[in-house]
């Protein structure tokens, strides 16, 4: 989420700057600013931001007005923000396709808040548990999940896993997983890759000997079977 690119528009200078500072100390790294509806139809023609903190009163361009434009092509989630609280405003914003509403002033934390939320409903994380016939393994916790165990991984165990998750029921050659092991300089390291490849699947397979989840394709690498998730 903190990676998220953050669109400003703002004509109010000292109020871009603030706003931006909030994110930017927030750990956001993304974080880009506009002074005009114009110049933020501009920037979004290069690249299009996750989310867009608007000001609704600026001259020329206002804010109801670039919403319009933008929801004629996106549909990227828009917080409105404006120095009156009448509900017809909020109305108009929210009828034009605004995701949120703000007054100003505003404290900063309930700024952030109201744009995690926002992203949060626009952006679900996606799942980091991979299913599999025997097991699941849960990425966030680097545990092999079996018979109701939690097996922690070793390190070169996840970044194995990982590169195959990546690439779930597709083959990932010997020299990929050699190179997320070692980088690289990898030659030589087949036996080792051998050996994590074994470990793995004492902690992920039913019969390690008899593999169904972690395959091995003859002659090219790995392949990782996974099991789609339940609707």
């Amino acid at each position: 989420m903190l990676d998220t690119e953050i669109l400003i528009v703002d004509d109010e200078k000292d109020l871009r700057t603030m706003i931006r500072s909030i994110f930017e100390s927030a750990g956001y790294t993304r974080v880009w600013v506009a002074a005009s509806g114009e110049q933020a139809l501009a920037l979004m023609a290069k690249k299009m931001p996750g989310i867009i903190i608007l000001d609704v009163m600026m001259p020329g361009m206002d804010g109801f007005e670039l919403l319009q434009e933008i929801r004629t092509v996106s549909k990227i989630p828009v917080l409105m923000l404006t120095a009156k609280g009448e509900a017809e405003d909020r109305f108009a914003g929210f009828e034009l396709g605004a995701d949120d509403y703000l007054v100003k002033p505003f404290l900063p934390k309930e700024l952030l808040l109201r744009v995690q939320a926002i992203l949060k409903r626009t952006y679900p994380e996606k799942s980091r548990i991979v299913s599999l016939d025997a097991a699941m393994v849960d990425l966030d916790q680097a545990e092999a999940i079996k018979e109701g165990n939690r097996i922690p991984l070793t390190a070169k165990e996840y970044s194995i896993f990982e590169k195959l998750a990546g690439n779930a029921n597709r083959i990932v050659t010997i020299g990929a997983l050699c190179q997320t092991l070692c980088g690289d300089i990898w030659q030589g390291y087949e036996t080792t890759l051998m050996t994590h490849i074994r470990h793995l699947r004492e902690k992920i397979e039913r019969n390690p000997s008899k593999p169904v989840s972690l395959l091995t394709v003859k002659g090219l690498g790995y392949k990782l079977v996974v099991k789609e998730p339940k609707k």
